[in-house]
């Protein structure tokens, strides 16, 4: 009997067609849990690009595996996957370049005030959105601090110090493998000294609303502070009254405490912030390459194998109970 491969999301065309190959690919017909949780029954393989019910680990006596698409593991409940022996593999550093190419873009633009200049340009016309430009600023030269030195931390280096000249400073609890050229500093000193932050440690306990009111207000006052984490790293309300008080310069934000974001969320009405629906990561080039990683896990796994990118090990005892 073909193996059951459920999606939470649409994937690649190319993707589609080799999970096909594996077994009878089902997606979700909406990333909503109820879908989710009544449409993934009796599936081998769950390919996860939104947050999984904890029930369905224990529910599901013939789930091997769930495959994130993508390097997050918050969508997936890991502890209740590795109650019940069901394997966890993702796809990390596929995606990092994408990221960190949106970290710059984005910094450009709120440094060169696109987001004002453009409404009025189309709202009041060339006159006023020309006096912007004698206020716009360039990232050459400038100071970057990168909080988490992971793999979209280390692409991000590469691009600031190697193609602007930035000086980079960098939060990282393995100051022995930074790359040459950047500089370990503390949390305070980055966050002082740096011309753009740019948050992209991973959610855990101890970075959860690791950016407050105080941390916020060791900012200079036209610093951009680029969120590509986690909405609940950064406390909301905080910098929420920082961006309307003109505290610091602006604000680069993919994710959001709450998603999508409500329709009359503050963020929306403020002209020095540019929001992306949690995309920073996702382009043509690179759901290609996630979706590959998918691929290879899922064919691993299916075929009896340990997945390469395995996040749970010690559920593998458990699994091998489950399946022989």
């Amino acid at each position: 009997m073909s193996e059951k491969i459920f999606s939470t999301h649409p994937l690649h065309p190319q993707v589609t067609g080799e999970l096909r190959s594996l077994g009878t690919l089902v997606v979700a017909s909406e990333p909503s849990p109820a879908a989710i949780l009544a449409e993934s029954a009796g599936a081998s393989i769950i390919v996860v690009r939104a947050p999984i019910p904890a029930e369905i680990f224990a529910r599901e006596p013939g789930l091997r595996a769930a495959v994130r698409h993508g390097a997050g593991l918050d969508m997936i409940p890991l502890d209740a996957a590795t109650a019940a022996g069901v394997l966890v593999a993702n796809v990390p550093g596929v995606n990092a370049v994408t990221v960190a190419e949106h970290c710059i873009w984005s910094a450009l633009a709120l440094l060169r005030r696109y987001p004002q200049l453009s409404h009025d340009l189309k709202s009041d016309g060339w006159t006023k959105a020309r006096a912007h430009s004698d206020h716009g600023r360039e990232l050459s030269g400038r100071t970057l601090g990168i909080v988490g030195m992971g793999n979209v931390g280390n692409a991000l280096f590469r691009i600031a110090h190697a193609g602007f000249g930035m000086k980079v400073l960098a939060v990282t609890s393995r100051p022995e493998a930074l790359p040459e050229g950047a500089q370990a500093a503390a949390l305070r000193d980055v966050l002082s000294q740096s011309d753009v932050v740019v948050l992209c440690c991973p959610l855990t306990e101890a970075t959860r609303g690791m950016i407050g009111a105080d941390e916020i207000g060791l900012m200079s006052a036209g610093a951009i502070l680029v969120n590509v984490a986690r909405g609940p790293v950064v406390h909301e309300q905080a910098l929420i009254s920082a961006l309307e008080s003109g505290r610091i310069g602006g604000a680069v934000l993919d994710v959001f405490d709450t998603q999508p974001l409500p329709d009359d969320h503050p963020y929306l009405a403020m002209h020095n912030v540019i929001l992306t629906p949690h995309m920073a990561g996702i382009t043509e080039e690179s759901m290609l390459r996630m979706g590959q990683g998918v691929v290879m896990e899922t064919r691993r796994i299916l075929a009896g194998e340990r997945p390469d990118n395995f996040c749970n090990p010690t559920a593998w005892e458990r699994y091998l109970r489950r399946f022989g």
